[in-house]
């Protein structure tokens, strides 16, 4: 998909080498005072640096983070509707959500696009495709973009306009969801109705309609949309993912159809059952912060207290993502700047990123830690894409 163009050198001259010290290097295993050497679009040296021929970055003590990797991204929407009604360019929404993720340190970005037929919340596989189309074509974009196409396997136009996306090869990551009462986040009829009532785009008749609609189908009927679109991704090299995931049996039959991500299990049992069986666990970075679930199910931090959460998506709130890492949960800084970095990466087999380290790709943030997590720069690719003026 979109990666960075020479355009997004727009901080400083274009060069083949930077050197930043002074810094506070998270590197896989430790937390070491130094800084990184980028020659091109690669890291060449972490640790005592040589700037001999380099543009020279101080950091004054800043942190020196990956770049992170959101997996799980609809942020976008809030740019194209940023108001009940009133539905913004399709590209200019791309161009704000670009510069407001690479502001909250993610440099690769999985816009999870839902191909669900919602007019009142702006959703339609229409507009997926849409999103989609654009993120293919834009060229002037800092971060690198790409396609996390979200399939409503209750609705067969959705479920057919995904395997459109994937066949052309325009999704890296898919994940199958089914909105519906008694699934994932609407444990029971009145929650899905609760929910309708107090949304500004809904109304309660509506929320019965859509109940009369999603629950008459089969469950048979459901499971084999999932096993086409599980079967097609992989087929197209994409990572697939489920999404809200109610019990442990549950993830057994997705992780047996061929599943290779869970997010936001409801239950800690069903994330330490995904976790056994090998699938990567994401949970909300909002809902760290918050230390709360918007819907009262599985806090992450509770989760990653069990053991059970590999990364942290940005949901909502991209911003969340950066302060996440530095959410004390007893554990080394590296390991929970992991959970943003190299661990979704991995996830979705970026193994090119993630990671401070010799050879890596040169995606890297300088964070501010005080008062809140702010990052000062970032480079994509060896490229300087953001710099917050001040006085530093």
């Amino acid at each position: 998909m979109n990666g960075t163009g020479e355009s997004a050198a727009t901080v400083a001259d274009r060069t083949d080498a930077f050197a930043v010290t002074d810094a506070r290097v998270v590197t896989p295993d430790a937390v070491v005072d130094g800084g990184v050497r980028i020659e091109g679009d690669r890291i060449v040296d972490v640790g005592e640096v040589d700037t001999d021929g380099a543009v020279g970055i101080d950091a004054d003590g800043q942190f020196l983070l990956p770049g992170l990797v959101d997996l799980h991204g609809d942020d976008i929407e809030s740019h194209l509707h940023p108001r009940s009604g009133a539905r913004m360019d399709t590209h200019m929404a791309l161009a704000a959500a670009d510069r407001a993720n690479i502001a909250a340190g993610i440099t690769t970005k999985f816009h999870a696009i839902s191909f669900e037929t919602d007019p009142d919340s702006g959703r339609s596989p229409e507009l997926g495709a849409e999103i989609t189309a654009a993120v293919d074509a834009a060229e002037d974009l800092l971060a690198d973009h790409r396609i996390h196409a979200r399939c409503e396997v209750t609705e067969a136009d959705c479920v057919e306009a995904v395997l459109d996306v994937v066949s052309a090869g325009d999704a890296d990551l898919v994940s199958v969801m089914s909105h519906i009462p008694g699934k994932g986040q609407f444990r029971d009829r009145e929650a899905f109705v609760e929910y309708y009532r107090e949304s500004d785009n809904h109304t309660v008749a509506e929320a019965e309609e859509m109940i009369a609609e999603r629950g008459d189908i089969e469950l048979a009927t459901l499971h084999e949309r999932v096993e086409r679109v599980v079967e097609r991704a992989h087929d197209a090299g994409a990572v697939t993912a489920s999404h809200d995931d109610e019990d442990p049996a549950e993830v057994e039959r997705l992780a047996e159809t061929g599943v290779d991500v869970t997010e936001y299990p409801i239950t800690m049992e069903t994330a330490r059952r995904a976790a056994d069986l090998g699938m990567t666990v994401a949970m909300g970075a909002p809902n760290l912060v918050r230390g709360e679930s918007q819907w009262g199910n599985l806090e992450t931090a509770a989760a990653i207290d069990a053991g059970v959460v590999d990364a942290l998506v940005a949901d909502y709130h991209p911003l969340s993502m950066l302060a996440g890492a530095f959410v004390d949960t007893g554990e080394p800084l590296p390991e929970r700047v992991a959970r943003v970095t190299a661990n979704p990466a991995a996830a979705v087999g970026l193994s090119d990123r993630g990671r401070l380290e010799t050879g890596a790709r040169a995606d890297l943030v300088l964070v501010d830690r005080d008062p809140t997590p702010t990052v000062s720069r970032a480079f994509v690719a060896g490229e300087p894409v953001y710099r917050a003026e001040g006085s530093r």
